[in-house]
C-alpha cells in the first residue's frame, strides 16, 4: 500500500509479505525462518513459513516486475528534477554457504564453486549477477539472476537480459558503470543497442590501436611521461590522466583515461584504466561518473549484513530466488520510506518498531489483558 504495488495476491500472501518484511528489517534478524516468525511477531505456525517460500502459489517475478516498475518511475523522476544523468550499475557477489557433506540429506540448491576476488580462492554458494539504477542522490537495487554454470549462460548473459527490462526513451542520458570483468564487446555493443552509454574499467592487457598500431593499454602507458598528462581531483583523490581517444579492441571509438593516482609512481601496477563511450564527456566527468560505481558494492555490504541477503537456510532453489525477492522488496521499501538510503530507511524502520511496541503494551495495559497474553503475542512466553 505504501509503494502503490497493487499486487493481486491473495490476502495470506500479502500477510506473509508484511511479516516477512517486517522481520527483515529487524535489528538482530538473522536470516532464519525462526527469526522470520519470531522478530515479526507472526501469529502463525513457523512452518507456514516454510510452505510460503517452497509450495505457495504466488508469482514472485510479479513482485519484481511491480517493483521494477516503481523504481523506474521513481528514479526517472528523480534524475529529471535535478536534471541529473540515470546510471545503471552492472556487478555479482557471492552469498557463501557452507559446503555440505557427500553424506548430507538435503543439501541447499543451486550452489557450485566460484571464485571470490575478495577471498582470493574459490569459496561454495550462490553467484548473484546485480543491476541498480540510481543517480547521484537516490539509488535503488533494480534486478538479480543467479549465476548456474550448468545452465550454459556467461554472467554477460545475465546481464544482457536484465538491461533489456529498461528498454524505453529517457529523458536524461544513461550510463551503464561495471567493472573491468564486464565489459566485454557483447554487453557493450547489447548498452549502445539501447542508447546507453558504458562507463567501464578495463584490464590493462586491453588491445589500444594508436595511429592504427595494436598495443596492450599497459605497455603504451610505457611511453607517456608526466608532461604528457593534467592533475584531475575526484571527491578527495588527484590523478594524472592521460586522454587517449580512438578505437580499441571490439570497439571502432571510444575515449579511455590511462590514470595515476597523484601520489603513486605512473608504473603500470598502479595503472588505472577507464573506458567512456560518450566522447562528449571531459576527464573529470568520466571519473567522477565511474566513482558512483561504488553504489553497488555499498549495496552488497549492507545488504549481507543488514538485511542477510546470504543468512537463508531455505534449501529448494525456489525458496531461495523468492527469499532474494523479498529482501529486494525490503530494501526497497526501506530507502522509499527514508528517502534517503538503506541504512536511513533501516533505522526509521526500527525506530518505528520499537515505539510501536512499547505502545502495545502501554495498551494492552490499560486494558488490563494478562501478561501472560501479552508474552505470547510477542513471542517472549
Amino acid at each position: 500500500m505504501t509503494l502503490g504495488l497493487a499486487l493481486d495476491f491473495s490476502k495470506p500472501v500479502i500477510k506473509h509479505l508484511v511479516h516477512i518484511v517486517d522481520a527483515l528489517t529487524t535489528k538482530g534478524f538473522s536470516g532464519t525462518l525462526t527469526d522470520v516468525h519470531h522478530w515479526s511477531f507472526h501469529p502463525n505456525h513457523r512452518t507456514t513459513l516454510s510452505h510460503f517460500f517452497t509450495k505457495s502459489p504466488w508469482d514472485e517475478e510479479t513482485l519484481l516486475r511491480k517493483l521494477q516498475q516503481w523504481i523506474l518511475h521513481r528514479i526517472q523522476r528523480i534524475a529529471k528534477q535535478e536534471n541529473q544523468p540515470l546510471f545503471v550499475s552492472i556487478d555479482d557477489t557471492i552469498c557463501q554457504k557452507t559446503k555440505p557433506s557427500s553424506r548430507a540429506a538435503r543439501a541447499i540448491q543451486g550452489c557450485d564453486w566460484h571464485y571470490s576476488h575478495k577471498d582470493h580462492q574459490s569459496v561454495w554458494g550462490h553467484s548473484l549477477v546485480w543491476l541498480m539504477v540510481h543517480t547521484f542522490s537516490q539509488a535503488f537495487p533494480f534486478a538479480f539472476r543467479l549465476y548456474d554454470k550448468t545452465a550454459g549462460r556467461s554472467k554477460i548473459d545475465l546481464a544482457i537480459e536484465m538491461l533489456s527490462s529498461l528498454k524505453g526513451k529517457r529523458a536524461q542520458p544513461v550510463y551503464v558503470l561495471m567493472d573491468s570483468w564486464y565489459p566485454s564487446q557483447a554487453l557493450i555493443e547489447a548498452c549502445l543497442k539501447q542508447g546507453f552509454h558504458v562507463i567501464a574499467m578495463l584490464k590493462t592487457n586491453r588491445i589500444l590501436y594508436p595511429k592504427g598500431i595494436a598495443i596492450q593499454a599497459k605497455k603504451f602507458a610505457r611511453y607517456i611521461e608526466p608532461n604528457d598528462t593534467h592533475l584531475v581531483t575526484v571527491g578527495k583523490e588527484r590523478y594524472r590522466v592521460y586522454r587517449y581517444e580512438g578505437a580499441i579492441h571490439g570497439l571502432d571509438d571510444a575515449v579511455v583515461l590511462l590514470a595515476w593516482k597523484a601520489d603513486e609512481p605512473m608504473t603500470p601496477d598502479h595503472l588505472h584504466v577507464v573506458l567512456s563511450t560518450d566522447r562528449e564527456l571531459g576527464d573529470e566527468e568520466i571519473l567522477r561518473y565511474y566513482a558512483q560505481r561504488w553504489t553497488i558494492e555499498c549495496f552488497f555490504r549492507q545488504a549481507k549484513d543488514q538485511l542477510k541477503l546470504d543468512g537463508y537456510r531455505v534449501r529448494h532453489i525456489r525458496a531461495v530466488k523468492r527469499y532474494w525477492a523479498v529482501v529486494l522488496f525490503a530494501c526497497v521499501y526501506s530507502i522509499a520510506e527514508s528517502q534517503q538510503d538503506l541504512s536511513s530507511g533501516l533505522e526509521l524502520l526500527r525506530s518505528r518498531k520499537g515505539h510501536s511496541v512499547v505502545e502495545f503494551i502501554y495498551d494492552a495495559a490499560k486494558q488490563d489483558i494478562p501478561i501472560d497474553v501479552i508474552k505470547k503475542q510477542l513471542h517472549v512466553a
